[in-house]
């Protein structure tokens, strides 16, 4: 009886309903359009990340300073951050192999350096790899000419996207065996490396920075980080460190065993690039840490955050921490969370502003309807029954208003797939997960915006039901 009457109250009040029926359907579309296109650029960094470069866990010394696998979070400390050495490898190692729930482990140091290549010379991230382990857990690294780092060589592999950009540079494309130079510099001064192209690969959904990466043997890595080399025997030094043990007048006739003695008209930059390149890559046989981070992958049905809780109370006490995938990758993905939480913010005050427009609406109507109200409370309808009455009034707008915007945010991604939109943003392309623009219908979306518009129907209802229980019948007819 009731739910009849309220539809008949709602019919005759078509122009006051259907005002309050559009606010609240264009709130439900903008909610729903927007967190469609945000958990869109989310799933997408997900999918870019967890698979290719950062699982879903990664272990790194704890420090003041929030930091992703490259570098500092924080853009003004970042080009004077260095990523500091994992301590107490094996013992945190041990700690992690016997959890439960984790899919894959692997080991990755870090770093920044120039890259030279068939005279195209540009910045490039480092990632010094376990080639045990790397590969077979980042499925999202695709192979795509020549083959993998193998365990224990000194070599390194380009993007296709960075091997194009060479191509376009300089008129030669790379192929497998091109040497590939790196140079970083420090503290102690230079340290020049020079290596083997062994593979070309892409990333099957690559994210803003990935083109930028550069997979490499960890003792590359290593030595152009100037980090301490755990190893099963000594290892003489570089050349290139010597240059740092020698006064300069001497640094061309170096008299000491094990090296050969290089005379001034002998000496020219393709001599010093072969020295700096070769002594310390030989006879040395990798057995300790020195590493940057470990990165886990979690099994699908475990859940990130309750697994990062438990580990940390377990190896906190060695220094280190663990963070979520997020964190590792660092700004972009930050930003999105950020751009996430100031969007959802921005809808809460145009949700109060639509509230307090519509509870003006439903103010006008429930004076216009006072002889009705007041007579019904004559005719003894209790309070219970008449709060019913105005609240189910509301909701049925509500929802009908709610279904009519997340049908709207539906024809609209369907308009916008249909379009194939280019985006030629770069940011935007890597949170969108491509170059065209596609939105996916996400019924958890379409949920929430659900919950909301029968949210706001009850909301908006409160004040109105308090004015209408104040009506007295005497004043109703009275007025009647």
């Amino acid at each position: 009886m009731v739910f009849f009457l309220a539809l008949r109250n709602i019919a005759r009040n078509k122009k006051n309903n259907a005002i309050v029926a559009v606010l609240i359907a264009v709130i439900v579309f903008i909610f729903f359009t927007g967190n469609s296109i945000i958990e869109r650029s989310n799933m997408s960094l997900y999918g870019a990340f967890i698979n290719s470069l950062t699982g879903d866990v990664a272990i790194q010394k704890k420090t003041d300073v929030s930091m992703n696998l490259f570098g500092a979070n924080i853009p003004v400390i970042d080009e004077f951050f260095v990523i500091p050495p994992f301590p107490a490898y094996d013992i945190v190692m041990d700690i992690i192999s016997s959890e439960d729930g984790i899919a894959g482990i692997t080991s990755q140091v870090s770093g920044k350096a120039y890259l030279d290549a068939l005279g195209d010379r540009s910045p490039a991230l480092l990632c010094g790899v376990d080639a045990r382990t790397y590969f077979s857990m980042f499925p999202g690294v695709i192979l795509q000419e020549g083959r993998t780092l193998h365990e224990g060589e000194y070599g390194a592999m380009i993007t296709l996207d960075r091997a194009q950009r060479i191509e376009a540079e300089t008129g030669l494309y790379p192929s497998v065996g091109t040497p590939l130079l790196f140079t970083s510099g420090g503290d102690l001064g230079f340290k020049i490396r020079e290596v083997p192209l062994v593979g070309i690969f892409s990333y099957q959904n690559p994210g803003l920075f990935m083109n930028e990466i550069v997979i490499l043997d960890p003792q590359t890595v290593r030595v152009l980080n100037s980090i301490q080399v755990a190893t099963s025997q000594d290892i003489n030094p570089g050349d290139d460190e010597l240059l740092f043990f020698f006064d300069i007048d001497d640094i061309f006739n170096i008299d000491n065993s094990g090296y050969q003695e290089i005379n001034e008209e002998e000496f020219s930059v393709d001599s010093l690039i072969a020295r700096l390149s070769a002594a310390s890559f030989e006879n040395t046989d990798i057995s300790g840490g020195d590493w940057n981070f470990i990165i886990i992958k979690l099994n699908d049905n475990v859940s990130s955050n309750v697994f990062i809780k438990s580990l940390n109370e377990k190896i906190e006490p060695y220094g280190v921490t663990a963070v979520d995938w997020r964190t590792s990758v660092g700004t972009s993905a930050i930003l999105l969370l950020l751009i996430q939480v100031l969007f959802n913010a921005g809808m809460f005050l145009v949700c109060v502003t639509g509230v307090i427009t519509v509870i003006n609406i439903l103010l006008i109507s429930i004076f216009r309807r006072t002889r009705e109200i007041g007579t019904l409370r004559a005719i003894g309808s209790s309070d219970l029954y008449i709060s019913s009455l105005i609240i189910l009034e509301n909701i049925i707008l509500s929802v009908f208003a709610g279904l009519t915007g997340i049908l709207a945010g539906f024809l609209f991604i369907k308009g916008i797939n249909i379009l194939s939109v280019n985006i030629p943003n770069d940011l935007i392309a890597s949170l969108l997960g491509g170059r065209i623009l596609t939105l996916d219908f996400i019924p958890h979306v379409a949920v929430f915006s659900f919950v909301l518009a029968v949210l706001l129907g009850i909301i908006i209802s409160i004040y109105p039901v308090y004015v209408t229980l104040r009506i007295e019948p005497v004043e109703a007819v009275r007025q009647g």
